[in-house]
């Protein structure tokens, strides 16, 4: 079928919209985004331009829809991890085996995220802010999960002189290190290492503080 097939066009909107988000999603996670054009968006998905603009307002609107669905699906993804066991160190080591899962998945090119912010470098961009967003999304919720740790591990003598606060960070970094690396070396390397620096921040937040004197 021919992008100017009228078939294409008779379809329910909904279902143009589908395909032309999904076609997006495909190329832009692959091959980049600036180096991606309408022209090559519409023909894959099978729509007219005008089918197109009738969905999203240009690039720059089909480019922040991709990257909310990855973050919806990267938000399901935790909180499936999350929801899959009461402990909270538990919780901490599943969204990392969810990280790892992606990492040895086939076509895996790296996070979606940090490949867009390196595309689009200004702060003041709607893209690099919807990065953001999200990162400080991910952040955030890394950074109360390694609290509760935290507070799980709290007694008269215990509680760790690494705060939370910088836990996340280093969990995040650990993270986007693995996601870097694991598009370009042994990507089973790449996991272990991530798991293992993991455990080393669960048991910098929830080693005990030496008693004074």
């Amino acid at each position: 079928m021919s992008p100017s097939d009228p078939s294409a066009e008779a379809r329910p909107t909904s279902a143009a919209h589908a395909r032309l988000l999904g076609t997006a999603t495909k190329i832009f996670y692959a091959e980049g985004i600036h180096s991606v054009g309408i022209d090559r968006i519409t023909a894959e998905a099978q729509v007219t331009r005008a089918t197109l603009y009738r969905h999203f307002a240009g690039k720059e609107d089909l480019v922040l829809a991709y990257l909310d669905q990855a973050d919806q699906g990267i938000r399901r993804q935790v909180a499936t991890a999350v929801g899959s066991t009461p402990s909270a160190a538990g919780q901490v080591r599943a969204v990392a085996r969810s990280i790892v899962e992606g990492i040895r998945s086939p076509g895996f090119r790296g996070c979606a995220f940090l490949n867009a912010v390196a595309e689009y470098p200004d702060p003041a961009h709607p893209v690099h802010r919807a990065v953001l967003a999200h990162r400080q999304w991910f952040l955030d919720t890394v950074t109360e999960l390694l609290a509760r740790v935290a507070d799980s591990n709290s007694g008269s003598n215990s509680g760790s002189d690494v705060t939370a606060d910088a836990a996340g960070r280093h969990l995040v970094m650990l993270r986007d290190g693995a996601m870097a690396a694991g598009c370009l070396f042994d990507p089973e390397l790449v996991s272990e290492t991530f798991l293992h620096g993991v455990e080393g921040v669960l048991r910098e937040v929830s080693a005990p503080v030496p008693e004074a004197g």
